[in-house]
């Protein structure tokens, strides 16, 4: 829930790599062993052109793909220290270049005993990145930032001296050089010691200046090659697979299309880049992107876009490039989707197990596996749909036939009268009766639920929430209300739901066949007036070889997801604190703050924080052993949560998420 916190020059870091912790590599692998003649570093840097050289591209919270460069500074803890830069492609490691290019003959322990976590250092280990998309006030570009491991209580002591040096080894960066302070410890050290750094004349730079300050953000790197389109809230005619958007604010649903870019903000949680995340769709937030002269000569025509680390990059393409860029996206083979139509009962979620995926669908196993593993007042409580009933009832009124027909017209390939069709079948879903014995049924699970409940019904398709197709935003759900009368009313609208255009087409696009898709429903109270909502990936996205969350939050009912427009969630990373001696088990690096809350307040407190973390670690243990990593890609959980309007943290959905390596 909503907390007031401490000192706040807000936060984000981009790290020097981690300290050799937990191991190091092999002499045998040292990268410097693999280009023995390539330059290892240099006192100073002559210009742009030498830091690149040095620098190596990497993942940041809240960029990806900037230039980083490291720098080690020996002799801290005397009156001469010595600036080092690194070359940072060969060395990726402090302590391999201080000892194996400084010729150091100190231990691995020795090295992060004197570099890290100490106000009696030897060593200063670090990083200057370079956020070339940040925008300073009087317009210009460019943005060196010096930056230390997020858990470092690094003081300003260590931090001045990192500064002058670097100001002074960096002439060609002019007054484009600060420092950043990254992560709650060395924001709190910052606030404390901030005359300090005034009068040693230290430039700094807190996380949402830097941030809110950004004029492009690249999210999903990536090509596209179809038709530049500009997106408007009240657009008559839906994007095609075919089309790149440009989209004024951030959308509800993302239809499949060939390219995003955004002139409104996003996180990677965020269901836009989720979305191009899942479909491997090139994503992008850019400034005043639709009035971007770089793009407004090609509104309308055939282009390829490129989204790259620094910029985007567009160009003129043909309609037959067009056309044979869609065909290849396409998987070659028919998919039929697993469905299990031997369950013939609804099923309370405590009776069921993750195996019951086949016949009630993922998110509902999931949510019932949920209720195992965790204390179930965390989960909530309710019955499952399955499969069978949806056949039934299509079976029952012909509705197989009848959609048959309708798709295999001249009619229905018409992307104009498309929609008409398709609102047409699911009205006709809608209208048609439920069996006796299924209402029966229904009406049972209904009364099962205390008088008063509200219950939500959720889609728990069989080409939804699946490892490599999450299918995230394609169906729907709706809260059955105590005026609606029976509850067939509710069932019958999600089960409607598959045949809504985006799914439609998102199914066609995959080749996952139509007429063996099948609709579960996940039956469970609704959570109105909530405090907090939010959504987590239980993986450290950025510092992959650390544990680690990444979580979104939001106050209200402002969907993280679907935020409203201009609205900016929290956006946190918890990572292990590898601080042994600190005595925490985690350290909160905040990315962003929500424009929600005041300045001083969190959208979760740190102790509602760290019980999510908790809850966290164990679901991403369990479905590890359910959805196991590829030497392709790493598996996480996507967990959506909220805290109720007591203040109650409530799970309410764990699916899988593919993190590629």
């Amino acid at each position: 829930m909503r907390t007031k916190r401490g000192p706040r020059p807000p936060s984000r870091p981009t790290p020097p790599a981690p300290p050799a912790f937990g191991g190091s590599l092999p002499d045998a692998h040292h990268p410097l062993l693999t280009n023995p003649d390539a330059p290892t570093g240099g006192s100073t840097l002559a210009g742009r052109e030498m830091f690149e050289a040095f620098a190596k591209r990497d993942d940041v919270p809240g960029a990806l793909g900037v230039r980083e460069l490291k720098f080690v500074i020996t002799g801290a803890d005397t009156d001469t220290p010595a600036l080092h830069f690194m070359n940072t492609n060969i060395n990726t490691l402090h302590y391999y270049f201080t000892r194996d290019v400084l010729g150091m003959d100190l231990t691995l322990e020795e090295f992060n005993r004197h570099a890290y976590f100490t106000d009696k250092r030897s060593f200063i280990a670090g990083t200057v990145v370079a956020y070339d998309s940040f925008s300073r006030p009087d317009g210009t570009p460019g943005l060196y930032a010096i930056e230390f491991w997020p858990t470092d209580p690094i003081g300003a002591q260590h931090v001045v001296t990192a500064f002058q040096l670097i100001e002074a080894a960096m002439t060609f960066a002019g007054e484009t050089v600060a420092y950043h302070p990254t992560g709650d410890i060395q924001e709190q050290l910052f606030a404390r010691e901030a005359e300090v750094y005034a009068a040693r004349n230290v430039r700094t730079v807190s996380s949402r200046d830097l941030f809110d300050n950004v004029t492009y953000s690249p999210l999903n790197l990536g090509e596209a090659i179809g038709t530049l389109r500009v997106i408007s809230p009240n657009d008559p005619r839906p994007p095609t697979p075919t089309d790149i958007v440009i989209y004024e604010t951030l959308p509800n649903d993302l239809p499949l299309v060939a390219g995003v870019i955004s002139a409104a903000p996003q996180t990677p949680l965020s269901h836009v880049n989720l979305r191009a995340r899942q479909n491997n769709i090139p994503n992008a937030y850019l400034r005043d992107a639709t009035t971007s002269a770089e793009l407004l000569p090609f509104l309308g025509q055939s282009v390829r876009l490129i989204i790259t680390p620094d910029a985007i990059e567009i160009q003129a393409a043909s309609g037959a490039e067009v056309n044979a860029a869609f065909a290849a996206r396409r998987p070659s083979d028919v998919q039929f989707p697993i469905r299990d139509l031997m369950q013939r009962e609804i099923t309370p979620l405590g009776q069921m197990t993750w195996d019951d995926t086949k016949s009630c669908g993922a998110k509902a196993a999931n949510v019932a596996e949920l209720r195992r593993i965790l204390d179930p007042v965390l989960v909530p409580d309710g019955f499952a749909v399955p499969f069978s009933f949806y056949d039934d009832f299509m079976m029952a009124n012909g509705l197989y036939a009848h959609i048959a027909t309708q798709i295999d017209t001249p009619e229905f390939e018409d992307l104009e009268q498309r929609p008409d069709i398709l609102k047409s079948i699911r009205n006709t879903i809608k209208d048609a009766p439920v069996p006796d014995v299924m209402r029966d049924q229904l009406d049972a699970m209904h009364r099962a639920f205390p008088i008063g409940t509200t219950p939500r019904c959720r889609s728990s398709a069989n080409s939804e929430d699946m490892e490599g197709f999450t299918g995230a935003g394609l169906y729907n759900s709706y809260t059955h209300r105590l005026d609606e009368g029976h509850i067939e009313k509710s069932i019958k609208q999600v089960w409607s739901s598959l045949w809504t255009l985006r799914a439609y087409q998102e199914r066609d696009f995959y080749r996952i066949d139509h007429m063996t898709s099948a609709m579960g429903v996940l039956v469970h109270p609704n959570f109105d007036d909530e405090q907090v909502n939010g959504v987590a990936l239980t993986r450290n996205i950025y510092f992959p070889d650390f544990e680690g969350y990444y979580i979104n939050a939001q106050v209200g009912e402002d969907l993280v997801t679907n935020p409203e427009a201009g609205s900016t969630p929290e956006e946190v990373l918890v990572i292990r604190d590898i601080n042994l001696l600190a005595g925490r088990s985690y350290e909160t690096i905040y990315v962003r703050r929500s424009d929600q809350v005041g300045a001083d307040e969190l959208v979760i407190s740190n102790s509602d924080l760290m019980e999510l973390v908790r809850h966290l670690k164990t679901i991403h243990e369990h479905f590890a052993l359910r959805y196991p990593s590829t030497a392709e890609v790493n598996i996480a959980m996507d967990v959506e949560f909220k805290f109720d309007r007591d203040g109650k943290l409530a799970i309410k959905q764990a699916r899988p998420w593919s993190v590629p390596i």
